[in-house]
């Protein structure tokens, strides 16, 4: 029996399903009151004992499809797994497990475990050995429990296997079919898969009996509640374009895709350079730091994860209000599980699509697959930053005065105007100075045109420009500024610089290279021999920087604190020289 139903189909509610009291009180006590198109269709046939095959794009309510009929039909005063559940990452795993815990809130003495790789043996044995009713785990962790025999599957009566064509593109097909063969022959089996390839038929048609078939067809391939935009790149670098948008949009966390782990690392390293709270998140990070970074994007203390594909497979944070793909995907598929993790449970999102020219015919594909027209992004201005900023500090100014200043306080600012004095707006200025340091935005970013405009347009040769100064900042005028950089003449010579921060402080090379370079607008060739101590750091750049530069990088703060930057040496040979010179002198190399 198959059933069809469009995503905007009619409401049903909850308390029609046929679900017990207990579970009804737990959704009740969540909000939820209709249920999406696929638990609508779903929770009836599973609660009829029929097996389910069922095809729904990533975010359309699956968990709760067949979580709330596992919990309704469970046996809490039996401490065996009665359920088990298959996802491909350990991340769907434990929010799987998490949304068991808050559904099963009213059935006492209820155990459900997430079992995954990546953590210890240790506490998955000790929490087997209490006997949790439900697992939900990864294939391969599944796998291994079963041939230590610390896993015993005699006692399942329902299968699931959740977002099965990824496990099968993963490379999970033997330890399925491996798994399957070890769970009783009389049992119910429900299938969702977001495709239905020949592989996933093949699954159904050998562990699935009679299922009834249910594809819940949207009107579009992605969410209309997500807002989809696209930026030509074109006279302005990738980085500086996702600045101005972080800079400026109203969110409240942000989920950037790259392609590569390696950029993952890179690119939070520049975005935590230029001060935002970022994180990376790939397949080589320890899972304990994985569950650690999605914790704090929870909790508020990351708002930009930098993700590739798989990473991010099954992330669902409410906080996700923007998905940015820097680097389009290559595959149709990818975009719309992508921006699946804003948008999510009625939420609004927003999608933006970084395009280079060359890959025009890829936002092509994208909006012939999710039948959808993406628009052109108009993206911020230097001045719409600027007006941000000083929107943002007018408000902590307000705050602050509304908490009333300490008499302190009071008293420095007025000792100051009698002994200096100058007018209490410039002393003003003068503390606004020290609280914000370098907040306005440099004018070597280039003003973006709209893109079409962009990119037809070709580019202007550049020219130099006087740098625009921090507000408050009394210092040393700045030199002249060429496009990609301060005009001096570096003729290879270096010198080494002492900075005042180092291990203690959690800070990494890629921190130091994004700060300098972007401060001081210098080719990562121009910064080398990066050697992080204890509690300070060294590096060397050109000889002949300007002091004015210079005084303005002491003041550039990482991780929190000034660089202090402090000449640690005389002048040096270029690098390839000063290389040579060291393996000749018999001493290993240090950059």
């Amino acid at each position: 029996m198959k059933t069809s139903q469009d995503a905007g189909a009619e409401t049903t509610l909850f308390s029609d399903l046929g679900l017990p009291d207990t579970v009804l009180r737990a959704v009740k006590a969540i909000g939820y009151e209709s249920a999406s198109p696929i638990q609508a269709a779903t929770i009836p046939a599973l609660l009829a004992g029929a097996d389910v095959l069922g095809q729904a794009q990533t975010g359309t309510g699956k968990t709760a499809a067949f979580a709330l009929p596992i919990l309704a039909q469970l046996e809490p005063k039996r401490h065996v797994p009665q359920a088990l559940v298959l996802v491909p990452t350990r991340e769907l795993a434990i929010q799987v497990a998490e949304a068991f815990q808050k559904y099963a809130a009213g059935l006492a003495g209820f155990h459900v475990l997430p079992i995954y790789g990546g953590q210890s043996y240790v506490p998955q044995l000790n929490a087997l050995r209490r006997g949790p009713q439900v697992i939900v785990g990864t294939p391969g962790r599944i796998i291994d429990h079963l041939e230590r025999g610390t896993l015993v599957l005699d006692a399942i009566r329902t299968l699931v296997l959740d977002e099965a064509d990824e496990m099968l593109a993963m490379g999970f097909a033997d330890a399925l079919e491996a798994i399957l063969a070890q769970t009783p022959a009389r049992k119910q089996v429900a299938l969702f898969s977001a495709t239905m390839a020949p592989p996933i038929r093949r699954i159904a048609q050998r562990h699935l009996r009679e299922p009834r078939e249910i594809v819940i067809r949207g009107r579009t391939a992605t969410a209309a509640n997500i807002r989809q935009s696209f930026w030509m790149v074109s006279g302005l670098h990738k980085l500086d374009a996702l600045t101005r948008i972080v800079e400026t949009a109203e969110f409240g966390a942000m989920l950037v895709f790259v392609r590569t782990k390696q950029s993952t690392v890179e690119l939070a390293e520049k975005l935590q350079a230029r001060g935002f709270a970022a994180a990376a998140l790939n397949g080589d990070i320890p899972q304990s730091m994985r569950e650690k970074t999605i914790e704090q994007l929870k909790g508020g203390k990351v708002d930009i994860l930098v993700a590739t594909d798989v990473a991010a497979r099954g992330l669902d944070v409410e906080r996700i209000t923007h998905v940015v793909n820097y680097d389009v995907p290559y595959d149709t598929e990818s975009y719309v599980h992508r921006i699946g993790r804003t948008g999510r449970a009625g939420r609004s999102g927003e999608a933006i699509l970084f395009v280079a020219p060359r890959e025009r015919n890829l936002l092509r594909l994208i909006e012939r697959a999710t039948r959808q027209a993406i628009e052109p992004l108009r993206l911020p201005t230097v001045d719409d930053v600027n007006s941000r900023r000083l929107a943002r500090f007018k408000a902590r100014i307000g705050e602050a005065l509304a908490a009333h200043p300490s008499e302190f306080h009071r008293k420095a600012v007025q000792e100051i105007a009698l002994e200096t004095g100058a007018d209490l707006l410039s002393i003003a200025a003068a503390i606004a100075s020290l609280v914000e340091g370098h907040a306005p935005v440099q004018s070597g970013w280039q003003q973006a045109a709209e893109p079409s405009a962009a990119a037809a347009a070709p580019p202007e040769p550049p020219r130099p420009r006087a740098a625009r100064r921090p507000a408050g900042d009394d210092g040393p005028p700045l030199p002249e500024v060429a496009e990609g950089g301060y005009a001096f003449e570096d003729d290879g010579r270096q010198v080494t610089y002492r900075l005042a921060v180092g291990h203690r402080d959690g800070v990494q090379p890629g921190s130091i290279v994004g700060a300098i370079a972007n401060e001081a607008r210098l080719h990562g060739t121009q910064i080398n021999g990066i050697d992080i101590r204890a509690d300070y750091s060294l590096v060397r750049l050109p000889a002949n920087l300007p002091q004015a530069v210079l005084a303005r990088l002491s003041r550039v703060r990482v991780r929190g604190r000034e660089l202090d930057l402090q000449a640690d040496g005389g002048p040096r040979l270029p690098p390839k020289r000063a290389a040579a010179g060291k393996r000749r002198a018999g001493k290993p190399r240090r950059d």
